[in-house]
């Protein structure tokens, strides 16, 4: 039950927010309005577009809405850039997870900027749809998605009059999904959010590319990787797991679940140091792995990684880092229920990105808020290798023992295998 000082209290954090953000929008009608937007995508409201947003503001009709994400100047990048301080500053705290994925907005005709038949993991198969390529940051305090870019096909930048039509940018061109993550990364990187760790699927994690830049900005990593994925003494990974001893195999929890801990058989192998990377001078100061994650109940069922991580990281915080990837999920989901994420119907291109950005700012504001509640109410209560290499012991995990370290250009040469 929802009580009218907790109520109250919920309109004083939201004015806050608004209070944050007001100067970004120029006109005092625009400030209400983009108002009025947030506090719809926050109400119960069954279809949370222009039409039905303007009814639960009391307003007679969408115009003013729909100039708001149509016409009206302002830059949803600049309020992407208070959103990232605001889940700095709520959710934030050392240990921070970046998570960066992709989801599908499922549409009709060919109109709206980027749509087209393209495989959505959404949906599971090929639709009609739009691609979002997002980055979420989660910590104990909760998760919040903190960045986005509309992934345009070729089949669109290669169009100009298309483009034109939709208000695609002219100085915007194609980038792959990998691209556009690696910009969102860069740009997390460089905001007040206290990132400690990158995760990603597999789909982001073969991408030599996105791990090379993420080393290069001193960042650590758990990267899911396809079981082809080359490593360090096998030309798949998969082979180099299927070396690993029976007492290799260890259960461990990479975080809670809808029903309850998620709990899997882990190992873990220790791989060589790249000496452009891993080094200051003649000092070790970053460390390689491989894991894998073996269903219990169905032990052919095995997901790989990729890590990057400081020299004295242990087993369980790799685990807990790539069970992290589930928490952009998870944020899809709310997003997408509570605040409308895909509920839009707005074909240009700026437009999508506005919707998309004051959607994410809704749901940011919920995280903080749920977490405010629970701090409340724990206030309450209280608070055999190849040649040369073999698997080896190495205090609580195993090592693939290669002599020497690798150069950068040794792993140039991996991601040609």
């Amino acid at each position: 039950m929802i009580t009218e000082f907790a109520a109250a209290q919920w309109d004083l954090e939201l004015d806050d927010l608004f209070l944050t953000i007001g100067h970004r929008f120029g006109r005092v009608e625009l400030r209400r309005r983009m108002r009025d937007y947030v506090r719809g995508l926050l109400a119960p409201v069954a279809r949370k577009n222009s039409w039905q947003l303007a009814e639960q503001a009391g307003h007679r009709t969408p115009d003013g809405l729909q100039h708001l994400l149509a016409g009206a100047k302002w830059e949803p990048d600049d309020i992407r850039d208070d959103l990232q301080e605001y889940v700095s500053d709520k959710l934030g705290e050392p240990g921070g997870v970046l998570i960066v994925d992709d989801t599908g907005f499922i549409k009709k005709g060919t109109i709206s900027a980027g749509v087209q038949r393209q495989y959505s993991g959404t949906a599971g198969r090929t639709e009609n749809c739009q691609i979002g390529v997002f980055a979420a940051y989660a910590s104990t305090r909760g998760r919040a998605l903190v960045d986005r870019e509309l992934y345009l096909p070729k089949s669109w930048t290669e169009d100009p009059e298309r483009c034109r039509t939709a208000r695609v940018p002219d100085e915007r061109e194609f980038a792959t999904k990998g691209q556009l993550a690696r910009h969102m990364v860069l740009r997390a990187l460089a905001s007040p959010l206290p990132i400690t760790w990158v995760t990603a699927d597999s789909a982001y994690g073969q991408d030599n590319r996105f791990r090379r830049m993420l080393e290069q900005s001193g960042v650590g990593y758990v990267l899911a990787v396809p079981k082809s994925q080359f490593s360090v003494g096998c030309s798949r990974i998969e082979g180099l797991f299927a070396q690993a001893p029976n007492e290799a195999w260890e259960k461990i929890s990479c975080g809670d679940g809808a029903k309850g801990p998620r709990i899997y058989h882990w190992a873990a192998v220790r791989l060589p140091a790249v000496a452009e990377f891993d080094y200051q001078g003649e000092v070790p100061h970053r460390m390689r792995w491989a894991l894998a994650r073996r269903s219990i109940s169905k032990p052919d069922e095995i997901a790989y990684y990729l890590a990057y991580a400081p020299l004295q990281v242990s087993v369980q915080e790799l685990v807990r880092v790539a069970g992290a990837r589930w928490a952009i999920e998870e944020c899809f989901q709310a997003a997408k229920n509570e605040c409308g994420l895909d509920q839009y119907e707005v074909r240009r291109y700026v437009g999508w990105y506005r919707h998309i950005t004051l959607a994410m700012l809704a749901h940011a504001f919920l995280a903080a808020t749920a977490h405010q509640a629970r701090e409340k109410g724990a206030e309450r209560v209280g608070r055999p290798g190849p040649s040369g290499s073999q698997w080896r012991r190495f205090g609580d995990s195993w090592q693939l023992v290669v002599p020497g370290p690798r150069t950068c250009a040794d792993t140039e040469d991996d991601a040609t295998r």
